[in-house]
């Protein structure tokens, strides 16, 4: 691919060098190794969310560091970030906002909450009552907050990168569905090999401390233009039709698996040709060949299903009827 792309219609920016965005993507990586140790393919995910505009729901149980990896992003990138800690007791304007009397001037203003941001780090949350959940469709989805009826629009980039513990612990309440699909990627934090917990301790023992990210060395490798840079570029990756038709073929194969009551919807199928287009640029390619669209078939719609009580009780997962409907529908050529 040319290392130069068009600058984007309607600015006077000058052409924007893909292939330095694509660096500046990539070195991410390495940043966040010095806090996390392992999880690729956790923060591949992360980078194809920031390419394709999209949200992350982060799951695994406690002490996996799903917080340190997102706040360890953040530290990588000259973004705005906050971050809000979900219990209980958190109510819709404590994230969104409020209207605030003042009385030296006997009207309202709006104190933006920590919603207004680039990067806003969503932690447990699974948490929070389902209210108070619902309070980041709308920023989610249209990237803006209505407050007495004015929408007031979210910074370009915007980001929720939200961690959640598994379901099954008590005092969590389940993401709607409606929620659930508003997130491009769901990906999996797992307990780490043995080799990779000694690394853990190893750091540890050495003065690491995981809330001190700059004394580890963290320091930001990208900001906003690499990602708009890295964006156009990612608009430019072509798609055949066959590939086209791979992902529609994957998609209708989960509606008629007899283990789902629900398969994967049309905007499931838009998120993984979106993420499969970001990967086959962050590889190097400008087209997308069907081992990037199998390489994110599971973050990008493992929480798009929902299984049939029979098939939960025989531990049927949604990993595993994915991995089904990957092997029976054919790969074109």
């Amino acid at each position: 691919m040319s290392a130069l792309t068009p600058a984007i219609p309607g600015t006077s920016a000058a052409p924007v060098d893909s292939d330095a965005a694509r660096a500046s993507l990539e070195a991410l990586r390495s940043e966040i190794a010095k806090a996390v140790v392992g999880q690729d393919p956790a923060v591949t995910g992360l980078v194809v969310a920031l390419l394709c505009r999209g949200h992350v729901l982060l799951e695994g149980v406690p002490g996996v560091a799903k917080t340190l990896l997102v706040r360890a992003l953040a530290a990588s990138l000259e973004l705005d970030t906050k971050r809000v800690q979900f219990t209980p007791d958190l109510m819709p304007s404590d994230v969104t906002g409020s209207l605030v009397y003042d009385a030296r001037t006997a009207e309202f203003s709006f104190q933006a909450g920590p919603v207004f941001t680039n990067l806003l780090i969503a932690d447990e949350i699974n948490r929070t009552p389902p209210k108070t959940q619902s309070s980041l469709l709308e920023a989610m989805e249209e990237r803006q907050v209505s407050v007495d009826g004015t929408p007031r629009p979210l910074p370009d980039p915007f980001l929720v990168v939200a961690t959640q513990n598994p379901v099954e612990y008590e005092g969590t309440y389940p993401l709607p569905e409606a929620q659930l699909d508003r997130f491009l990627l769901k990906l999996t934090v797992p307990l780490p090999s043995r080799e990779e917990e000694i690394n853990v301790l190893t750091r540890h023992a050495q003065g690491f401390n995981p809330r001190d990210l700059k004394a580890a060395g963290i320091s930001p490798v990208a900001g906003a233009a690499d990602l708009e840079a890295a964006r156009v570029a990612v608009a430019s990756t072509s798609v055949s039709p066959e590939v086209a038709g791979y992902v529609v073929d994957l998609c209708r194969a989960t509606r008629e698996s007899p283990s789902l009551a629900l398969g994967v919807s049309p905007r499931g199928a838009t998120a993984l040709l979106s993420a499969s287009r970001a990967w086959a640029w962050l590889t190097g390619r400008d087209f997308v060949i069907p081992d990037d669209v199998k390489a994110l078939a599971l973050p990008a719609l493992r929480h798009r299903i929902h299984l049939r009580p029979e098939a939960e009780m025989e531990g049927v997962t949604p990993d595993a009827v994915i991995n089904s409907v990957l092997a029976l529908v054919p790969v074109p050529r």
